[in-house]
C-alpha cells in the first residue's frame, strides 16, 4: 500500500499574498484557488504539475461504450431487458463504463442544475470559503483540493453535499444550502433536491439491470441501496493556459458504488481501456454510468471499477454534474451468496462503506489501487472476515 503522506494542511497560498484586498482563510493559511490569479503568476505553480505518466496523451480515439436504452427496459419488454443486460455485462467486464439514454430525467431539470453551478462558483471568494469542506468531511466547497493535498492538485473547484435516500425531510438539500450559503441560494437547493431525487430513482433502475446482468435476484441491489446515503458533486473546471501540464481530475477509480454523471459539451472525460486513454464523447441526451470500487466488491470482482480521468481545456470552462451512489454507512459490503460459483473464493473480505469512506477521506488519495490498499489496511488493523 502507498499511504498518502501529504494529507495535511499545506501552507501553499494559491491566492497571491500580494492581493491584500482579497479574503484569506485563517484556518488553512489562505488556501484559495483562483485560476485567473494563479495563471497571472507566470509559470504553472509546481503544485499543479502532474507526472508525465499521468499526462500521457489520449490517442484521439473515442471509447465505443454501449448506449443502453432504459426506456425499453422500463416498458417491461423481457427480451429488450435481456439484451440491455447483456450490453451492460460486456461493458462492465471490460472497463466498467456505459451510457444510458431515455433515462427519464427531465432535460429541463438537467439544464437547471447546470445553471445553478454558475450560481455557486460565481459567488464571491469569501462566500465560498464560508462553505468550505471541513477536514475529513466530504460536504462543502473545495478549491483544487488544496485543503487536502500539496501536490498534483486538480485544476477545478467542487461543491459537494449529501443525499439521504430515505430522508424524512423532503428539503434536506435545501436546508443544507440555506445553512452554508444563505437564503439567496435557497432556489439552488431546491433544484438540486429535485435533481438528486431523480438520480436516486434512476440509480435503483440501473441497480436492477446490474443484478439481471450478473444473474442474481433482480431486486437484490435495489434493496441494498434503497436506504443509501449518496453524494452529489458539482464540478467546475476553469480554462487553463497550461492544460498540457495539469489535469482536472487525475487517474483514479471511484471508491463509491456507482457514478451517474452528466458532462457538458466541452468534453474531457477519458477512460483507460486496453492500455490507452480513450475519450468519452459528450452526449447531451445521455447520462454516463461507471462502476466504482464498492460495487466491484459487491460483484466479487467480476465487474471492473472504471479507471478514468478528466482533462482541462485551454480556452473553455467545463462543468459536470456527478451523483455518487453509496449504500447506508453501516451496510456490510459482500457479494450475494448466489453469485459465487461452487468453490469460488471471495476476493474481498466484508467491510462497511463507512470504513472505506473514512479511509479515502483521512488516509489515502483515491487512485487505481484504492480498494486493494484499503483491504490491506483493514486486514492489518483487524482480523480478516472472508
Amino acid at each position: 500500500m502507498s499511504p498518502l503522506t501529504e494529507l495535511s494542511a499545506s501552507t501553499l497560498v494559491l491566492y497571491p499574498a500580494s492581493q491584500p484586498q482579497e479574503p484569506r482563510d485563517e484556518n488553512n493559511g489562505g488556501l484559495v484557488f483562483d485560476s485567473n490569479l494563479v495563471q497571472m503568476q507566470g509559470d504553472m505553480p509546481k503544485e499543479f504539475l502532474w507526472p508525465s505518466g499521468d499526462l500521457v496523451n489520449t490517442t484521439q480515439e473515442e471509447l465505443k461504450e454501449p448506449l443502453v436504452d432504459l426506456g425499453i427496459v422500463k416498458n417491461g419488454d423481457e427480451e429488450a431487458i435481456a439484451n440491455a443486460a447483456e450490453l451492460v455485462r460486456k461493458a462492465c467486464l471490460k472497463h466498467g463504463f456505459f451510457q444510458v439514454i431515455n433515462h427519464g430525467v427531465d432535460p429541463d431539470l438537467i439544464d437547471a442544475a447546470y445553471h445553478e453551478i454558475d450560481s455557486i462558483f460565481k459567488l464571491p471568494v469569501s462566500k465560498k470559503l464560508g462553505a468550505k469542506r471541513k477536514p475529513g468531511g466530504v460536504t462543502g466547497y473545495s478549491g483544487a483540493h488544496a485543503d487536502r493535498y500539496s501536490s498534483k492538485l486538480p485544476w477545478k473547484e467542487t461543491f459537494s453535499f449529501l443525499h439521504d435516500h430515505g430522508g424524512i425531510s423532503n428539503s434536506q438539500i435545501v436546508d443544507y444550502f440555506r445553512s452554508v450559503l444563505g437564503e439567496d441560494l435557497q432556489h439552488t437547493g431546491w433544484v438540486y433536491q429535485k435533481y438528486c431525487e431523480a438520480m436516486k430513482e434512476l440509480s435503483l433502475v440501473i441497480m436492477e439491470l446490474l443484478a439481471i446482468s450478473l444473474g442474481v435476484d433482480r431486486l437484490h441491489y435495489r434493496r441494498f441501496f434503497q436506504d443509501g446515503h449518496s453524494i452529489m458533486r458539482c464540478n467546475y473546471y476553469p480554462p487553463c493556459n497550461s492544460a498540457s501540464l495539469t489535469l482536472g481530475t487525475g487517474p483514479h477509480t471511484d471508491p463509491t458504488s456507482l457514478t451517474i454523471l452528466h458532462q457538458d459539451q466541452v468534453g474531457g472525460l477519458e477512460v483507460f481501456v486496453d492500455n490507452k486513454w480513450l475519450a468519452v464523447r459528450p452526449r447531451s441526451e445521455a447520462l454516463v454510468i461507471n462502476i466504482g470500487d464498492t460495487f466491484m466488491a459487491l460483484s466479487n470482482g467480476r465487474y471492473k471499477s472504471c479507471l478514468h480521468r478528466a482533462l482541462v481545456n485551454t480556452y473553455r470552462e467545463r462543468r459536470s454534474l456527478v451523483y455518487f451512489v453509496c449504500p447506508r454507512e453501516d451496510k456490510v459490503v459482500r457479494p450475494p451468496d448466489n453469485l459465487l460459483c461452487r468453490n469460488e473464493q471471495r476476493k474481498y473480505p466484508d467491510f462497511t462503506w463507512s470504513n472505506l469512506f473514512e479511509f479515502t477521506q483521512k488516509h489515502y488519495r483515491a487512485d487505481v489501487a484504492t480498494l486493494q490498499s484499503f483491504i490491506e489496511w483493514q486486514c492489518s488493523s483487524k482480523p480478516s472476515n472472508f
